[in-house]
């Protein structure tokens, strides 16, 4: 299939192209490139031995995303394109409400006028909200997020429910996924996040790489194994995978509307991931435990038997894995992607 990848100069986008162009799509990306890189696009061609064509366009133009969409001959739509950092969403809740939404809406046209009606959209674990019981199954309702960000992922599905409902030709894939993490074992591509980290483990690769002083842990005396928060994390070429999967899937099943979670399947503490990253990197890593942030909570991870029966998917690579190949991303490129 010919893949139009929203979104694909990230983090995720980038390793979900390899695997696409690995299973034999042809594959162009479109980034406004406010969080992604060219370079890392350009270190996806290296990796794929491609090339691969590289739309720089903001998706909430309507008619710039027709012409893109019009000139593209698309079979399917892998939609990463929007903002992303929790933090962020609440300090700016309009900015993340107009992008992420405005974006969507407005391919959703471009690609209902040009009879394009293959879409995977990423989601997100946040939609389960703070009530639902862990492990997270697909029919949990209602779907109540607790940040502005986690909302328009909520949003972003009901639309896209509601453009199924009333067009039944549609076949949208729901991909609702944990914690990623991990880099491409080349140490080519990896997450290269802006400023300081809002995640676990970039945050620990920067301690290991001297960027940052040491890893403070919130909170140690949670209802845990080792008093840390547990947390799903999945490698991100099994998210990939995953997303090639999904595609695969909805182009051989009936058209409509259909959620998956892809995760690990199972919980992995703070001071577990901390000490296989030190297993990868090979020495001990700075860190203390500091107060619990307001919020968190203790423990959930996912139930992924509907990716396991329906897409044929499931999580294969371990954490051990993952701290390998985010050392070898990290210790590779110390700072990140160079700056363009």
């Amino acid at each position: 299939m010919r893949v139009l990848v929203t979104g694909g100069a990230g983090y995720i986008g980038t390793h979900t192209a390899v695997s696409l162009i690995s299973a034999g799509h042809e594959v162009e990306i479109a980034d406004n490139l406010v969080n992604g890189k060219a370079e890392a696009v350009r270190r996806v061609e290296e990796i794929t031995d491609t090339s691969i064509p590289l739309h720089v366009v903001e998706l909430t133009d309507q008619e710039a995303t027709d012409d893109l969409v019009a000139q593209g001959s698309y079979d399917g739509v892998v939609h990463f394109a929007g903002l992303k950092a929790v933090g962020e969403s609440w300090r700016e809740p309009l900015a993340y409400y107009e992008n992420n939404i405005g974006c969507t809406t407005s391919l959703l046209g471009a690609l209902a006028r040009h009879d394009v009606k293959m879409f995977v959209f990423s989601s997100s674990a946040t939609v389960y909200g703070a009530n639902a019981p862990v492990p997270y199954q697909e029919d949990y309702e209602p779907l109540e997020a607790a940040s502005p960000y986690g909302q328009t992922k909520v949003m972003i599905e009901r639309i896209l429910r509601d453009v199924a409902q009333a067009d039944p030709t549609w076949r949208i894939a729901l991909l609702r996924y944990f914690n990623p993490v991990g880099a491409h074992p080349s140490g080519r591509i990896g997450e290269d996040p802006k400023g300081i980290p809002n995640n676990l483990l970039p945050f620990i690769a920067q301690v290991a790489v001297g960027r940052r002083e040491k890893l403070s842990i919130f909170g140690g005396d949670y209802p845990t194994a080792d008093g840390t928060c547990e947390r799903d994390y999945l490698h991100v070429d099994d998210l990939a995978e995953g997303h090639v999967a999904a595609l695969d899937a909805i182009a051989r099943r009936d058209p409509g509307v259909g959620a998956w979670n892809l995760g690990g399947g199972r919980g992995t503490s703070v001071l577990q991931m901390l000490r296989a990253f030190e297993r990868a990197a090979g020495r001990e890593l700075p860190h203390e435990i500091v107060e619990r942030r307001p919020g968190d909570l203790p423990a959930f991870w996912a139930d992924t038997t509907r990716a396991t029966e329906q897409l044929g998917w499931t999580a294969k690579r371990t954490i051990d894995d993952t701290c390998r190949d985010t050392w070898a991303w990290q210790s590779q490129n110390p700072q990140g992607y160079p700056e363009e």
